[in-house]
This record gives C-alpha cells, structure tokens and sequence, in this order.
C-alpha cells in the first residue's frame, strides 16, 4: 500500500501523533512545532543540502535537535579520493536556531566561533552562504552556491513511531540545479559548480524520533538524455505500511516506488564491506542497480548517551529504473549515495 495525501492537513493530531500517515508530491501537511506533545528535548528539526557534479560535493547542514544543535561542512574529492567534515556542536538549543515551519520560504541562520551557515530564499532561488576559518587541514573554507530549477514535485513521507506522540516529517527535493564556488585552503584553491552538470538535493527533516535507530538512504539527481531526473530511496525505522520514501523523480514529476532494499556485501567476519560493490532491488521490479563505491564519507560519534555511526558511500549507479507508465530508464554510471547510518540519540 502507496497511500497519497492530495490534501493540505495538518501534520499531527491532538496527540501529537500523525494525523495520516502517508506521502505526498507536496509538502501538504502543515508542522507546527507547538503542536508536539513529546518531551521538547526528544523534538529534531534539520535542513542538509549535498550539492555534486560528481567529481566535487560540499554538504552543509543546521541541525537543532533540542539538547543539542549540530553544524557541519563537509568538502569531497570524488577523483582524488578525500573528503573534510567539520561540524561543531551547540548544547541545548531547545529549537532556539530558528527552523521556519516550511520549507517553500524562510530562511535559517547560525554563526558560531570561527564559522556562520546560512540557507536564504532570494529572488525565486535557495541560497546557500557557508564560511569556516579553522577548516580541515588546509585553511579556512567559503562557499556561495544559488540553487535553481527546483522541480515541481519532491518526495514528502510522514511516517509514524509505534510510541506515542513520536513522529518522522521529511521532504527530499531533488534535481535541483547549483551554480557557485568553494573556496579552500591556504592559497584558496577554487572549486566550481556549473548548472549544466551540477544538482543538488535537501533533505529537510521535522520530528519526534526514538532513542535508538537504524536508516539506509539513497540518492542521486543528474540528467538522462537531457531530462532531469533522480531519485530517493531509504528505510529502516519507523512505521512504513502507509507509505514508503522511495520515489523516482523525471522532468519534474514524482513516480512511486514499493520497497527497495540495499544490499551491502560482507566481509569474511560478516562486517559490512563498504567500498565492495552494492546492489539494490525492488519488490515491485521497478529500480534494479548496481553501486559501485568511490568514497566513504565515514563517521563516529559517542558521547555519553549519545552515539551515531554513518557510512555515507559515494559512487555510481548503473541499471535501470521503471516510471509509473512503464517508461523504462537506464543509468550508467550515474552519481549519487547511499548511506547506513547507526544513531542512539
């Protein structure tokens, strides 16, 4: 079951639970955070936006997860092979950053020591303004990158916890195309992305999540044959039997998929080998792909009661993908992610 919400509603109930699970092409269902009826510290409000051509990536995010807020910039070098991340920590924002309740306008800000992150509406485009002093071995970092030719469709999942007043809101919007440049370094080396063959995707995330969770998420956004298209697929928590998040996106239209599961390949002791290739399948035979690996942007985190370990792999994707006509798509080589992430938090 694929069940839609076609209508503008509001996120949670007197609850605070989902007032109707399910996605939409749209983001329908209104958030309101004083609707939250969970302990305040438990609520986490995100906005993550990567932007690749597929032989660079800058990833920045804001993210205010009550007890404590988290910065982050990363810098990729898919031909080199390297990646910087650097992501200072706020204790107890208590949703002080600033989120607005939609992600069509309004805009978030944060300045701490050393940097300043800020993602702005202006003029029709997203705009995204990034500057580290102290970043990575090399230097300081800036970055200036306008986001345009968002498409009129994205993917937008409200999925349930089985606890009470626990909730995931999420919007992907992909194939968004990004013009800009990245400074880094001691003799500010330029990095430049071209609308022509660079997108970007965010992810903008509202909610009310367990403590303890596992979520596999996919991505890509580019062009084939000169049409603009992408997709998001990801699972793992929560309860997915109204919908699921994995939708493919082609010249601006949402097209939705069943279950995709990731297929990561072990090692002899039964680890996961992550820079082996991936395959990924579907119970509905429509997104069938092979992943081949360049770069494991890896973390680890563990602070008293809080921990998070992310495989965020980097790589190209070659197989084929089904629209909801029947419109076969093949990929070859085409960039995107996929990532396994581990959190008590």
């Amino acid at each position: 079951m694929q069940h839609e919400i076609t209508k503008r509603i509001p996120l949670l109930d007197e609850k605070g639970n989902i007032a109707e699970p399910g996605w939409a092409r749209k983001l329908l269902p209104a958030y309101r955070r004083k609707d939250i009826k969970a302990n305040p510290l438990r609520i986490k409000e995100w906005d993550y936006y990567l932007v690749t051509n597929g032989k660079i990536g800058l990833a920045l995010t804001i993210a205010d997860n009550s007890y404590m807020g988290l910065d982050s910039i990363s810098l990729l070098n898919f031909e080199e092979g390297w990646e910087i991340t650097t992501s200072p920590m706020r204790v107890l924002t208590l949703g002080r950053t600033g989120f607005p309740s939609t992600s069509e306008k309004g805009d978030v800000s944060i300045v701490g020591k050393d940097y300043s992150i800020h993602f702005k509406h202006i003029d029709g485009k997203r705009v995204l303004i990034a500057q580290m002093k102290k970043f990575g071995p090399e230097g300081s970092l800036t970055a200036k990158i306008e986001l345009t030719d968002e498409p009129e469709e994205s993917m937008v999942i409200a999925t349930p916890f089985e606890k009470e007043a626990h909730f995931y809101y999420n919007q992907k919007i992909n194939c968004m195309r990004a013009k800009g440049t990245v400074y880094y370094g001691f003799d500010s080396k330029c990095y430049t992305f071209d609308p022509a063959d660079s997108f970007a995707v965010l992810d903008w995330g509202r909610g009310v999540w367990t403590y303890q969770n596992t979520w596999y998420w996919g991505s890509a956004s580019g062009e084939v044959e000169g049409v603009p298209f992408g997709f998001n697929i990801g699972y793992g928590f929560g309860d997915t039997s109204a919908a699921t998040e994995n939708v493919l996106f082609y010249d601006g239209k949402a097209h939705k998929l069943s279950n995709v599961s990731f297929n990561i390949p072990e090692k002899e002791d039964g680890s996961e080998d992550y820079m082996s290739p991936w395959t990924f399948t579907s119970d509905d035979g429509r997104f069938e792909m092979d992943f081949q690996p360049v770069l494991d942007r890896y973390s680890g985190t563990s602070v008293v009661v809080i921990e998070s370990i992310q495989h965020q792999v980097f790589g190209r994707f070659s197989g084929k993908a089904i629209l909801d006509d029947g419109k076969e798509i093949i990929l070859k080589d085409f960039f995107g992610f996929a990532e396994k992430v581990k959190n008590k938090w």
